[in-house]
């Protein structure tokens, strides 16, 4: 696609081959009104949704290094990722690059980071002022990029806009307000007409010893850690909190495993473990709620609770942590060559999901899905009959009708 087009010249194509988990969070509907009424707030359903789940972002913007110390999987790379870029990396044999006490650094400085966002000081303490900052970014030229162009010698597209940003999606985040958008529409209207639907958690690696990249404790984890973010007291960000929250998650990112490592909390700093200690004791009585709910329904297990305690052991030990394990298995196991490690990883994955029943029911519908979307594909390009250019110039500006159906 062209927004594809424009990534690559403004970030360089090897960029795009760092992945990652995007993990979508919601409240039940039938949840709201009980929170609401429980807040005594007065306002319609959708603002107190709206306002509630950007509560949710602040919390977790400040505690999502938590996320990358425990589940960060990304400590090494292959040398030929960073050839030609300045670097802190540290060298091993078998051509890889790694810090030594690195969680993730796919969420640090070398990852799908940009300098020209670096400046870009979002504040989400409520839509309005999250719509204003990207909608600045969204519509003010960025002499970088203008000098890339909209196109090449030939008329081939190289990028939507020659803006801070083409469109909202290229806005990296940990964390993002959502909401399901129809076609042709803007994702800051859509929020804007009908408020925050989700949230899209970004910040977390593929698990390397997970066949399909992420364990179900990590997600019964996740849900305790949001229900917090979005239960606990939430303070107003401030443009020094905001700068204090991006270097907490760079350090993590880099140097999450080094003993004393200290983070920036309130204008003073505390230690990562008894900070990480501190989140998991309040996270405590949720997980509690949680199974409980689940033991009424008669599964009788304690998930939540086991997800907290494995947790737990991995900030009282480092080298339980995904990203230490990726480091002793890539140095015992294949010579400290991160590519022969992912290599076997990915192989041995692949195997392991081959060898899994899959009934013939399940592909006769999938085949069913396949065939129904290539139709609308097809009913959607013959009734097209908008030049290219004036499709992107009226989607820019807002201006094209939306499918009201979708």
């Amino acid at each position: 696609t062209v927004y594809r087009q424009g990534l690559s010249h403004r970030y360089g194509r090897r960029m795009q081959t760092i992945s990652g988990i995007h993990y979508n969070f919601s409240m039940p509907e039938a949840a709201w009104p009980i929170l609401q009424q429980a807040d005594g707030h007065a306002g319609s359903e959708q603002d107190y949704r709206t306002a509630s789940y950007f509560s949710l972002i602040r919390n977790f913007r400040r505690r999502s290094w938590l996320l990358l110390y425990l589940f960060g999987a990304s400590p090494a790379a292959c040398s030929t990722f960073l050839a030609g870029h300045p670097h802190n990396l540290q060298k091993l044999e078998g051509g890889t690059l790694h810090l030594p006490h690195a969680t993730s650094l796919r969420m640090g400085p070398l990852g799908y980071q940009s300098d020209a966002q670096a400046a870009l000081a979002v504040s989400f303490n409520c839509l309005d002022s999250y719509s204003k900052s990207l909608s600045r970014a969204l519509s003010e030229p960025y002499p970088a990029y203008e000098r890339i162009g909209i196109h090449d010698g030939n008329g081939l597209y190289r990028q939507l806009a020659a803006t801070l940003l083409q469109i909202e999606n290229e806005f990296y985040g940990t964390i993002r307000p959502k909401r399901s958008i129809r076609s042709g529409e803007r994702p800051l209207r859509a929020l804007a007409e009908r408020g925050v639907e989700y949230v899209e958690v970004r910040c977390l690696d593929l698990d390397p010893f997970s066949p399909i990249g992420i364990e179900a404790a990590t997600l019964h984890f996740l849900d305790v850690f949001l229900l917090h973010c979005l239960l606990d007291e939430s303070p107003r960000d401030t443009p020094e909190e905001i700068a204090a929250m991006s270097r907490n998650q760079h350090k993590v990112a880099q140097n999450g495993r080094e003993p004393e490592l200290r983070l920036e909390r309130g204008g003073h700093e505390v230690s990562l473990v008894e900070w990480g200690r501190e989140l998991l004791h309040e996270c405590a009585p949720i997980a509690a709620a949680l199974d409980a709910a689940t033991s009424r329904r008669g599964e009788g297990a304690t998930p939540h609770r086991d997800a907290l305690a494995a947790a737990a052991a991995l900030l009282a030990d480092p080298s339980l942590t995904p990203s230490a394990r990726s480091l002793r298995e890539m140095a015992q196991g294949f010579d400290n060559s991160f590519s022969r490690f992912a290599l076997a990883r990915s192989v041995r994955h692949r195997e392991a999901l081959l060898t899994l029943p899959f009934d013939a029911g399940s592909e006769k519908r999938f085949r069913r899905m396949a065939e129904e979307s290539l139709a609308e594909q097809r009913r959607i390009e013959a009734s097209d009959q908008m030049p290219f250019e004036t499709y992107r110039q009226r989607y820019l500006a807002g201006e094209l009708p939306l499918d009201d159906d979708r």
